[in-house]
């Protein structure tokens, strides 16, 4: 069995972030979200993976390159336009070959990983797997519907009314039946080629479809809110770990890993949290849930429930909280603009001025 793992999109909902780096190397506690996903790929056994770049590409090999990732054969696949994830499957084909696999977008986070799922597959072998979730807007996700014996009868892409609250989850398992489907298909409005589609071409030909309906976390990490939310999850296994630089002048309370190279002085660090290496914390406060990444600098300042990129400062500013901040990007407070009073006034009059 081998691992397709997408990470060739454009990463639209996360700019500006985005327009400098590929969403899927965005950090969560300290780590980018790809390398949960090969981790997650690894441990379900499987050895070989294609990652199905675009135009970040050069970023992705290098930081995948440099991960660590011995235990997997990784090759990369060139994707020239995102143009849906039935086309991923269509340019991947060729690593592919006749093999059953593993697909898996690149900013999705599921809790637990997916050995349980890939175990259930091999041992059953239906033509598609595919993983749901309930979701408040289904409108926003390819969604499910189920008869009353729990079978795949439809899939839709976006609906404006969805027949379920069932949302597809970024992680399908596929036998070689697939290729036909993306062959069969056409583009959608959207002018993509649409797994969802290739699915449902599946279920019309009376092939074996099935669903595993979850109820543990799962997110797409596609926007501010939901990296700040699967951070907040990662940060809560965090086991505490000081191995920089802190002062005694420094209260350093609950779950919090700092790095090695690390300084903190005269400071607070309530945790869960993370510090990265070369990062200097001087006279300021890090509330829960904040991942401060290498060689960033703050001081005199306070953050919470935030993540900050390498490279970056923050210098004499309160407060910080629910951000994401990029890469080398630097904080101050803004001047303050003169304070002067512009007064016509008639005659007699008393007025009070705060100063």
């Amino acid at each position: 069995m081998k691992a397709l793992v997408l990470s060739g999109g454009t990463g639209s909902r996360l700019r500006p972030i985005t327009h400098t780096s590929a969403k899927q190397l965005v950090p969560v506690a300290n780590k980018p979200v790809l390398f949960y996903v090969l981790e997650a790929i690894a441990d379900a056994g499987i050895t070989e993976v294609g990652i199905v770049v675009g135009e970040t590409a050069d970023e992705i090999r290098a930081a995948v390159d440099s991960g660590g990732f011995t235990g997997l054969d990784i090759t990369y696949i060139p994707q020239e336009a995102p143009l849906g994830l039935a086309h991923a499957v269509r340019v991947a084909q060729d690593f592919l070959g006749d093999d059953d696999f593993l697909m898996y977008l690149g900013d999705n986070f599921i809790v637990g990983g997916v050995t349980g799922l890939v175990e259930e597959f091999r041992a059953t072998r239906p033509d598609a797997q595919i993983l749901l979730t309930r979701v408040p807007d289904p409108t926003a996700f390819g969604v499910a519907e189920l008869d009353e014996h729990g079978a795949v009868i439809g899939l839709e892409e976006k609906p404006e009314k969805p027949k379920s609250d069932l949302a597809l989850v970024g992680v399908y398992l596929f036998t070689p039946a697939i290729h036909e489907a993306v062959r069969s298909i056409e583009p959608s409005w959207r002018g993509e080629l649409e797994i969802t589609h290739a699915i449902q071409w599946l279920i019309d030909r009376q092939r074996d479809v099935r669903s595993t309906t979850i109820s543990g976390y799962w997110k797409d990490t596609g926007n501010v809110g939901d990296m700040l939310e699967v951070n907040r999850t990662v940060l809560e296994t965090v086991e505490p770990r000081i191995d920089g630089d802190v002062d005694e002048a420094s209260e350093i309370v609950g779950r919090v890993r700092i790095a090695p190279g690390a300084v903190v002085r005269d400071s607070r660090i309530v945790g869960p949290a993370v510090i990265g290496t070369g990062t200097e914390i001087t006279g300021s406060y890090v509330g829960p849930f904040t991942s401060i990444s290498q060689e960033c600098r703050l001081t005199d300042s306070e953050i919470e429930f935030s993540i900050v990129l390498p490279g970056s400062s923050i210098t004499g500013v309160r407060r910080v909280e629910a951000s994401l901040i990029g890469r080398s990007v630097e904080v101050t407070p803004a001047p303050r603009a003169p304070a002067a009073h512009r007064l016509i006034l008639g005659d007699h009059s008393k007025v009070q001025i705060s100063s």
